[in-house]
């Protein structure tokens, strides 16, 4: 079932409610990753890192902010939508306005976020590369995706 929910993009008044929709998505389906930054942390990153070198478009219902996705230059950098809210549609939703936008997209997940691979593998992204986590800031193996739009066929070619 898809959730109504309205595609909004978001600015530097919103960063706040970004940064803890990802905290809350991030520790509740994940709660074995170190919490590493206090949510101040989470809010700056959001307003001076992302802001200025991405999309930043939310998911609201009922005026209420659920879900955010970060993209640009051909990455996702970020998509969390909120527990209670996921398995409706909102993060297809999302990650359909940036597949709308770029031709060729990649992104992280941890190797053990089961849900979220298995959410990408169901868009059509496959795996490209694992690491050992030794190169992200959670020592926590990781999994890199990769999705490319599909030339689109000519009747009669």
């Amino acid at each position: 079932m898809v959730t109504e929910a309205e595609i909004v993009a978001l600015g530097a008044d919103h960063m706040q409610a970004a940064a803890r929709i990802r905290r809350v998505a991030l520790w509740q389906r994940l709660p074995w990753l170190p919490d590493l930054h206090r949510p101040h942390e989470d809010e700056q990153y959001w307003r001076m890192h992302l802001l200025p070198n991405c999309t930043i478009l939310g998911a609201a219902v009922a005026n209420r902010l659920v879900g955010v996705i970060a993209y640009g230059d051909a990455w996702i950098e970020q998509l969390y939508v909120l527990p209670d809210f996921q398995g409706n549609g909102i993060g297809s939703l999302l990650l359909g306005h940036a597949k709308e936008e770029m031709d060729e997209i990649r992104l992280w997940t941890f190797l053990r976020n089961t849900g979220a691979r298995a959410f990408y593998e169901r868009h059509g992204f496959s795996a490209e590369e694992e690491t050992d986590g030794a190169d992200n800031e959670e020592k926590e193996p990781d999994i890199r995706y990769h999705w490319r739009r599909l030339p689109e066929l000519t009747p009669g070619g």
